[in-house]
């Protein structure tokens, strides 16, 4: 029990001893630089402008060449073989008549190519760079000592400062 009695109060001294005591004072600030950080922004940059496309365009259809045609086949079909002879002629001849006379009517009347204007976006990304604020490098002076701080705001003239105060221990003498 004496022991812990002795203890107790050795070991509030060495306590009290070892806390640094602390307090705010004013610095006089010599310098201020703002400190930038280069940043890339990207943005979209897009462009409008007109193309010329051709497009084909099928001419409308004229079956007067394959009625026309059709008919002259079965006429001349007719005119070869006898029985049902004669009739797969003139079913053959209006087919082949028929045919041939819709591509000689189509002959100059084929498609044709007409000129029509497109919008046309085109788009890029764009990266910019740009110079954004990262605080401030201060300089101050606090009793003769020249001191720098990085801080995230512009002090003014004079600074505030915490000010630590602590004994000194040295062992070994």
């Amino acid at each position: 029990m004496q022991r812990v009695v002795i203890l107790l109060p050795l070991l509030a001294a060495t306590t009290l001893a070892a806390q640094a005591e602390t307090f705010v004072d004013t610095a006089r600030v010599r310098d201020v630089q703002a400190q930038y950080t280069s940043v890339t922004v990207p943005r979209q940059e897009c462009t409008t402008h007109w193309i010329n496309e051709d497009h084909r365009v099928e001419a409308p259809r004229n079956y007067g060449g394959a009625i026309v045609g059709g008919l002259a086949g079965a006429v001349l079909g007719n005119q070869v073989g006898k029985g049902h002879g004669r009739e797969a002629a003139t079913a053959l001849g209006a087919v082949v008549g028929a045919f041939t006379g819709d591509r000689v009517a189509g002959r100059g009347h084929g498609d044709r190519y007409e000129t029509v204007p497109r919008q046309v976006q085109t788009c890029q990304t764009i990266n910019e760079v740009q110079q954004q604020l990262n605080g401030y490098q201060v300089t101050y002076d606090y009793r003769g000592q020249t001191y720098t701080a990085l801080l995230p705001e512009h002090p003014g003239r004079s600074l505030q400062v915490r000010v630590s105060v602590a004994p000194l221990l040295h062992q070994g003498r």
